[in-house]
């Protein structure tokens, strides 16, 4: 970093105009913090974003990051730490209730949750009596194989938060939102309990990047 002038250096770029206007390697040179002894940290840096997309930096573990010359345990737990808290920060719950009242409003809620993500995730959404959301909650990771444990815990949920109403998210990795038989039969299992339970499942919505597939708006 020395030889760099301290008006170019990312820290203090980040004093005089703010980090939104740092690039990608300045954001994650500050986090680096320092390279090795040959390789400076925006090396370090280039490197790491050139062997790792963001999407794919929410998914690493430390031991592919210490695989990395220059990564040791302690820069890898922070910037992992730094991750997080990223996450974090961007699917934190509004204090103010959001009302949402079409699968279309729903996906462009959730799509950023599933943003790279290489299996399946399972989310509920839970709504009160005036179609405002409550709760979002990951119920579990992995294909839809264990209708009876996986529907138990989303119903569980529920009662912990007085919902009125749920909808259901899974993503498809490949992008491809064709439901497949098994998404069928464990929608109509969540339908058929909602019944039961008292606390209706109005749709399920398989999730991609570019778009989504609705139970509902498919009237099934």
């Amino acid at each position: 970093m020395k030889e760099i002038p301290l008006s170019e250096r990312p820290r203090e770029r980040l004093k005089e105009v703010g980090g939104e206007n740092l690039s990608d390697i300045e954001v994650l040179s500050i986090i680096l913090k320092t390279g090795t002894k040959d390789k400076n940290v925006f090396s370090l840096a280039t490197e790491l974003l050139k062997k790792y997309s963001w999407e794919e930096l929410q998914e690493i573990s430390i031991y592919d990051l210490m695989k990395i010359k220059g990564i040791g345990e302690v820069k890898a737990i922070e910037l992992l730490a730094s991750i997080e808290m990223g996450k974090r920060i961007f699917l934190r719950h509004s204090k103010e209730l959001v009302k949402m009242d079409n699968p279309k409003q729903i996906w462009e809620d959730a799509k950023y949750w599933f943003w790279g993500l290489k299996q399946e995730y399972f989310y509920g959404y839970y709504f009160n009596h005036k179609q405002q959301l409550i709760l979002r909650k990951r119920i579990f990771i992995g294909t839809i194989n264990q209708a009876s444990t996986h529907t138990r815990e989303i119903f569980r949920q529920a009662y912990q938060v007085s919902a009125s109403y749920i909808v259901c998210l899974h993503n498809h990795p490949s992008n491809d939102t064709t439901p497949s038989q098994a998404d069928q039969e464990f929608t109509n299992h969540l339908f058929q309990t909602g019944e039961i339970q008292g606390i209706p499942v109005v749709d399920h919505i398989i999730v991609g990047e570019n778009g989504f597939y609705s139970f509902y708006d498919h009237k099934l």
